[in-house]
């Protein structure tokens, strides 16, 4: 059994406050009974089950949810104020994640759609414990994003910071707008004082990663690790065959030459797989 609890604007860092009126929505009778006998509330028996704290869907669905526990509960006039802290073993969830978990759990769609607070007869652990994946290690160096947030239109272009690449940059972007996608690298972007943050996040939010081999760059393997770590599709591409390092010759890779005709080539020869890959994400989604 445990507790969900559903707010619009998301909640706060261990105190918040609920309507009364919105309390047992979407709640069966006999556990209304159970918990509000002869009409009054019995928090005790409720606290005593851990909760679901909820923001409001919308979008995407990657709001925040957290499992947690009610400390207090407590009439303040038309309102129930809560202090609650979540546990800290149990990795964040987003709303996405928890509409898969939502038949076994009871929840309705349209309850995260609406502001309330009810009591469901399932077995929340077990749920978590079957579905869920276990929070991701989180590096020394740089840091991932928790709960993931991959962004299923997002490709990311890993190649040197070098004008003679801006060619084979804009060949890319133009590929993966015939494909569906929007494709960007770290120089497009600066969201942190450290380049290689912004590069990892870029990695980290990218459904598919191209890396250029050409001249052995030692940050573009670098970032090739890293996305081979993440799990991230990753398609190698190079103006030498010999720049593959022996580690990856037994993956495929596309050569090209950077020139007109060359980049055209190149086009020609990643759009088929970008489109399978478009496919493929359409599948998950």
């Amino acid at each position: 059994m445990f507790n969900l609890l559903v707010k619009g604007n998301g909640w706060s860092n261990g105190r918040d406050t609920l309507s009364e009126s919105r309390i047992f929505e979407y709640t069966e009778e006999h556990l209304v009974e159970r918990f509000r006998p002869k009409g009054k509330l019995d928090f005790a028996a409720l606290m005593a089950y851990p909760c679901l704290f909820v923001e409001e869907a919308s979008g995407d669905g990657n709001q925040v949810v957290r499992v947690g526990t009610i400390l207090r509960a407590r009439k303040t006039g038309y309102d129930i104020s809560l202090d609650y802290s979540y546990d800290s073993t149990i990795p964040p969830l987003t709303n996405k994640i928890l509409k898969g978990l939502s038949v076994e759990l009871g929840i309705a769609d349209f309850q995260f759609h609406r502001t309330h607070w009810s009591v469901k007869d399932e077995d929340l652990y077990r749920a978590l414990l079957l579905h869920v994946q276990p929070r991701r290690p989180k590096p020394k160096v740089f840091q991932v994003s928790d709960p993931e947030n991959i962004e299923p239109s997002l490709v990311s272009a890993m190649m040197p910071f070098n004008p003679s690449f801006d060619s084979v940059y804009k060949a890319l972007k133009r590929t993966a707008t015939a494909a569906g996608f929007r494709c960007r690298r770290a120089d497009d972007i600066w969201e942190n004082p450290a380049v290689i943050q912004d590069v990892v996040s870029l990695i980290d939010r990218s459904c598919i990663v191209i890396c250029d081999c050409t001249g052995r760059n030692p940050n573009v393997f670098y970032e090739i690790g890293i996305a081979h770590t993440l799990g991230r599709e990753v398609i190698l591409i190079t103006q030498s065959e010999a720049d593959i390092p022996f580690d990856l010759r037994h993956l495929r890779y596309v050569p090209y030459l950077n020139n007109r005709e060359g980049l055209k080539a190149l086009c020609t020869r990643l759009l088929p797989r970008l489109n399978d890959l478009a496919l493929g994400e359409a599948k998950d989604a």
